[in-house]
């Protein structure tokens, strides 16, 4: 074999090398999701073969290995039987280390030559465009697991028992995560693909599985509610002082609730008629009671079920606990792109300083001093919660604890309720209270 037949031999080597690298790759790191949509958008069927592929990679994985070690070995021989002759004779007069140099001339060349051409080159562009080539190569791909059937069958029963004498699952999942949700939005957010409020709106309604409904009702301390024996003064009185869209009607207390009214629908029965009783069928309204243990998103599901818009929510003790609306649910997905008229729980006073009510739910608290988790947070839903959970005693003025670089300062209490905390970053402190 010349000098010419042994390259353009390397040349065809390289080029078999090379889309066997570039397969390996592109199989591999081609996402699931562009692949679906490329089937069911574009009609590529191709994209269905490769996602076939990837559910069950042995046979493929065989066949890379196959080619690429059969095409490694061969390549050695070409290069040991006809390209180092060819330096042997040009150093053929450089003394005893001629040989030495000319084996490592041919080495340099060859190796240099797969690194760069078969290896390098080709996996950069399968990892840029993982989905195009994916689907360009996978017929060939196919083919070749076709042709080489008989030695898959062998490698890969081989590969197979092994695996199983371990008992290590060789399918591949493609289970959808949460965080792989966050991720992806976080990533696109940084693209500039999605718009900052966008970002904020994904992350809100996927919070809603996760918060629950105590963390946006009104508490039991700030319902309105009536007497179903109030007269006609005391319910205007009352309906002036403490404005609200619905108050309950109970019988006696708040643990016998017999319905709600309506603002608007009472007072223009008031003004028709002076004397409206609170029980009558046209203002008083079914109400809807929810327990305590519902996400925001099963609320969410629960007014749309029911037609309603307000709930009263009860503990485990069937004592009301608090009542929510669908305003208040939804605030929590608009979050700060709406104006409330309702004062911010989360107060930035300085560049390392917050003022923070007590009853803010630890998942705003979270996101607005960048904090991962807090210890035992299934155990409490608000920063109170934290801080009484922490210091184990109900907490009073001055009472103060420190996690994850912050110091968490009690500096308002009311009766036995944290009213206000003062959160200021520490330096050079580490995450533990």
């Amino acid at each position: 074999m010349n000098i010419l037949e042994a390259l353009l031999l390397l040349c065809l080597l390289i080029v078999i090398s090379a889309f066997v690298s570039c397969s390996e790759l592109a199989l591999a790191s081609a996402r699931k999701i562009k692949l679906q949509v490329m089937a069911k958008d574009g009609g590529d069927t191709r994209a269905l073969d490769v996602l076939n592929m990837q559910q069950q990679p042995g046979s493929f994985i065989t066949v890379v290995q196959i080619g690429l070690n059969a095409v490694a070995i061969l390549a050695g021989i070409v290069g040991e039987a006809a390209v180092r002759p060819y330096f042997d004779g040009l150093l053929a007069n450089a003394g005893s280390w001629g040989s030495t140099v000319a084996s490592l001339l041919t080495f340099m060349l060859v190796t240099g030559s797969f690194i760069l051409i078969a290896d390098l080159m080709p996996k950069r562009v399968a990892m840029t465009h993982p989905e195009a080539v994916a689907v360009r190569i996978v017929r060939p791909m196919m083919f070749l697991i076709f042709i080489l059937k008989p030695l898959i069958l062998i490698f890969d029963g081989l590969a197979n028992a092994i695996f199983k004498l371990f008992k290590i699952s060789t399918v591949r999942q493609e289970q959808l995560t949460s965080e792989d949700i966050y991720a992806v939005v976080d990533a696109g957010a940084q693209a500039g693909v999605l718009k900052e409020q966008e970002h904020y709106l994904i992350e809100n309604i996927f919070d809603m599985q996760e918060r629950k409904v105590t963390s946006t009702m009104s508490t039991r301390e700030y319902i309105v509610y009536f007497d179903k024996n109030d007269n006609s003064d005391t319910v205007l009185e009352m309906m002036s002082d403490k404005p609200h869209n619905k108050f309950l009607v109970c019988d006696g207390d708040l643990e016998r609730v017999i319905g709600y009214i309506e603002s608007h629908t009472l007072l223009t029965l008031f003004l028709k008629e002076k004397d409206v009783r609170l029980t009558d069928k046209r203002v008083l309204r079914k109400v809807l009671f929810i327990p305590d243990t519902l996400s925001l998103y099963d609320v969410l599901e629960t007014f749309k079920t029911s037609g309603e818009d307000f709930a009263v929510v009860v503990n485990e003790y069937a004592l009301v606990v608090g009542v929510v609306t669908l305003k208040d649910v939804m605030s929590i997905v608009m979050g700060e792109l709406v104006n409330t008229e309702e004062e911010p729980q989360i107060i930035r006073r300085t560049e390392d300083t917050w003022l923070v009510d007590g009853a803010t739910p630890l998942a705003d608290v979270m996101r607005a001093l960048d904090i991962e988790e807090f210890p035992d947070s299934e155990n409490y839903e608000t920063i109170a919660g934290f801080m009484m959970y922490s210091l184990r005693k109900i907490p009073k003025r001055t009472d103060f604890l420190v996690y994850a670089g912050y110091k968490f300062e009690i500096i308002d209490t009311e009766n036995l309720k944290v009213d206000q905390l003062l959160v200021s970053k520490q330096e050079n402190v580490v995450g533990k209270m």
